[in-house]
C-alpha cells in the first residue's frame, strides 16, 4: 500500500533483560547478544522494517547507544538517534520519538529484543496498521495466542476494537482467556501518527506530555538532559495512553512472536532453529564444552566467563530475583 505519509520505524532499546542474566548484562543487554544465528535481536529488528520505513529512529540510553551505533554502521544505515540520560519507561521514550517527528509522520514503534517469524503475515499486519494509523487511530498489535502464556499481557477485543488491556495473568486466568477466544497477546508494538499520539498524551497524562516536551526541547543533538528527564513520571505507554484513549484499534495477526523475556522462551526458540538438547530436554547455552546432565530434565545450563546459571526451565521467571539480589549487593556481575 502506498502511503502519502512518511513512515518512521522507532526502535526502543532501553531494556536490560534482567531475566536473561548472566547472558544479558548492563554492558551487553539481550538485544545486542549475537545468539541468534550470528545476529543480534537489535540487528534483526532493524532489518525487519527496512522495506516499509523511510526513516529509522533509535531511542536508547547512554549505556547502550554505542552498541546500536556499531550495528547500524555495520550495515551503513543512517538513523536518528535519541539518547536518554536515564530510563523513564515507554511513555516518555515514545513521546520523545513523536516530538522528534513531523506530526503527520506515521511511527511504527517496536521493542528491539523480540523475535518475529512468518514475515508475510507480519508485513500484512504492518500494512493494515499503517492504513488505520493514517485515518487517525492509534494501533496496537495483538498476536493470536498459541497457548495460555502467563509471561505476556493480553488484549481483550471485539473485532478490531479494544475492550480492555489485561496484566500478565496467572495460569487459571490465562486458560480462561484462551477459552474465551477473543483475547490476544499484547506485543508491545504500536503504529500511529506522531501528532495523534501527542494529542492523546496531552489529554490523558498531561504531566508526561509537558515534562517530556521540556526535556525534548532542551536536547543537544538528540541527547537529553538528566535533571529534566528525572522530572518525567516513569510510566508505560499502556497506562499513559492505551488504556484510556478512545482512538485505539487492534490489528490481530498470527505471525510468530516472542519477547524472549525468559530462558524458557529462549529455549523454545532455540529448539525451533535446531539448537541441541539431550534426551531429557536439557540444554546448554553459551559454551560448546561437553556438558553432561545426570538425573535432571528440562534443565538449562547457561555459561559465561564470569558467572553460570543452572535452572529448571519452568522456573525461568525467577531469574529476576537473582538479578535483584546482585543489584542490592552492588555486584560487578551485572555489568
Amino acid at each position: 500500500m502506498e502511503s502519502k505519509h512518511s513512515i518512521t520505524h522507532v526502535i526502543l532499546t532501553g531494556g536490560v533483560g534482567s531475566r536473561l542474566w548472566p547472558l544479558s548484562r548492563k554492558s551487553q543487554p539481550k538485544q545486542y547478544l549475537e545468539l541468534f544465528e550470528g545476529k543480534s535481536l537489535f540487528e534483526m529488528t532493524v532489518e525487519r522494517n527496512r522495506n516499509v520505513a523511510d526513516t529509522i529512529m533509535v531511542v536508547g540510553n547512554r549505556d547502550n547507544c554505542h552498541l546500536s551505533k556499531k550495528v547500524l554502521e555495520k550495515s551503513n544505515t543512517s538513523y536518528i538517534d535519541i539518547v536518554e540520560s536515564t530510563p523513564r519507561n515507554t511513555a516518555a521514550a515514545i513521546a520523545f520519538a513523536a516530538f522528534a517527528s513531523d506530526p503527520e509522520a506515521i511511527l511504527i514503534v517496536t521493542p528491539s529484543d523480540h523475535i518475529i517469524d512468518k514475515m508475510e503475515e507480519y508485513e500484512a499486519a504492518i500494512n493494515d496498521a499503517i492504513e488505520k494509523a493514517s485515518k487517525g487511530y492509534i494501533v496496537t498489535f495483538g498476536i493470536i495466542p498459541t497457548k495460555p502464556e502467563t509471561g505476556y499481557g493480553y488484549i481483550e477485543r471485539k473485532g478490531d476494537d479494544v475492550l480492555s488491556f489485561r496484566e500478565k495473568p496467572n495460569q487459571v486466568t490465562a486458560r480462561d482467556f484462551i477459552s474465551r477466544g477473543n483475547f490476544l497477546w499484547n506485543s508491545g508494538m504500536f503504529c500511529f501518527k506522531a501528532g495523534v499520539l501527542l494529542d492523546e498524551l496531552k489529554i490523558y497524562t498531561p504531566e508526561i506530555y509537558e515534562k517530556s516536551k521540556i526535556a525534548w526541547e532542551a536536547n543537544q543533538n538528540g541527547n537529553l538532559d538528566l535533571d529534566l528527564s528525572l522530572d518525567i513520571p516513569s510510566i508505560s505507554i499502556d497506562y499513559a495512553v492505551m488504556e484510556r484513549s478512545k482512538k485505539i484499534k487492534v490489528v490481530s495477526s498470527t505471525f510468530v512472536w516472542s519477547d524472549l523475556g525468559s530462558f524458557e522462551s529462549v529455549y523454545d526458540y532455540l529448539i525451533t532453529i535446531g539448537h541441541p538438547v539431550d534426551e531429557n530436554g536439557n540444554m546448554v547455552i553459551g559454551t560448546t564444552n561437553y556438558t553432561a546432565f545426570i538425573g535432571v530434565k528440562d534443565t538449562i545450563f547457561v555459561y559465561t566467563d564470569t558467572a553460570n546459571l543452572i535452572l529448571k526451565k519452568e522456573f525461568s521467571q525467577d531469574v529476576k530475583s537473582v538479578y535483584s539480589k546482585l543489584e542490592r549487593d552492588k555486584s560487578d556481575l551485572l555489568n
